[in-house]
């Protein structure tokens, strides 16, 4: 109870200050009322809260100064916002899963797979240690897994699942392997050196999902939405690329730049009539093409189910 404590009042204290800088005794009493409302002790001594800034520092990469001239902390430098709220909210997670009553009547959680986290940890000591790895992986579409010594450049997340970026030794190509697929990891004595021409950020810029491009091929994309379906494309871009060219009452507009992969149009079916695809002329076809089979592959079943051959 202590350390979820302590973790919480550190929380708090961040999105405090996040806000704007305050004095000890405005973060004192902040926590005095946070402390009533979550039924915890989050009251701190000067002492105290030296160590959490400390911690703080230490956890999520946020460093907490004291202006001398206003007298007030603030937050001088944070290394990675979107490593912070990911520590966040699995705290959060983490502290609705040991809720002490009972919950399953409140809250419903999707019904999925592990996602193969088990392994992240194997991953990234080999990676640190440049060292060539052994896995055991199982395509979805295939009955026996396969052994593959990969050199490790990376993990990335996609749609709740964990990948492995590597380099597939059998022919030299980087690849993707769900780590759910991951059967098992050999850390081999051989080592690998790291490709100083592999940059992770770079490799990923135009993509779509978990198969890298480095610019091959991205297009410049426009998309239309209607004006609901645009608010939740607002408040969760499509892709980092994505930019608004048109908002009024009639439609929302956004501009893309990356390649078209089987992932992004699957995406963009998705989305039904609540969209449109105005460039390029290649991916409008793709999406009626998509369209045009969906429909006659649904008048074949009804010929069919009527007992007439399609």
């Amino acid at each position: 109870m202590a350390q979820r404590e302590t973790m919480k009042r550190q929380q708090i204290i961040i999105n405090y200050l996040r806000k704007r800088p305050r004095t000890f005794e405005e973060i004192e009493f902040h926590l005095e009322n946070e402390s009533e409302i979550h039924s915890y002790n989050f009251n701190i001594s000067k002492r105290t809260f030296q160590r959490d800034k400390q911690d703080i520092l230490t956890l999520y990469g946020i460093e907490i100064k004291c202006n001398r001239t206003t007298n007030k902390y603030e937050i001088f430098e944070e290394e990675n916002n979107v490593k912070t709220e990911r520590i966040m909210e699995a705290f959060d997670v983490f502290n609705t899963l040991n809720f002490t009553e009972k919950i399953s009547e409140y809250i419903h959680f999707e019904d999925r797979k592990a996602s193969g986290t088990h392994y992240i940890m194997d991953i990234l000591t080999a990676i640190k240690n440049k060292s060539i790895i052994t896995i055991e992986h199982k395509k979805y579409w295939e009955d026996k897994s396969t052994l593959r010594d990969v050199e490790p450049y990376a993990i990335k997340e996609y749609k709740y699942r964990w990948y492995l970026i590597a380099k597939d030794l059998k022919n030299n190509k980087i690849k993707s392997f769900g780590l759910d697929r991951i059967q098992s990891i050999i850390a081999k004595e051989e080592k690998f050196i790291y490709p100083n021409d592999f940059v992770l950020k770079n490799y990923f810029e135009f993509s779509y999902g978990v198969i890298g491009t480095n610019n091959k091929q991205a297009q410049k994309i426009v998309l239309s939405f209607t004006p609901w379906q645009g608010k939740y494309i607002k408040s969760l871009p499509i892709h980092h690329s994505q930019r608004t060219l048109l908002d009024n009452k009639d439609e929302y507009r956004i501009g893309l730049q990356l390649v078209v992969t089987l992932d992004f149009i699957m995406d963009l079916l998705s989305f039904g009539e609540q969209i449109r695809v105005l460039k390029p002329i290649s991916l409008i076809k793709q999406i009626e093409n998509s369209h045009k089979n969906a429909v006659n592959s649904y008048s074949c079943e009804i010929t069919n189910s009527s007992g007439n051959s399609c």
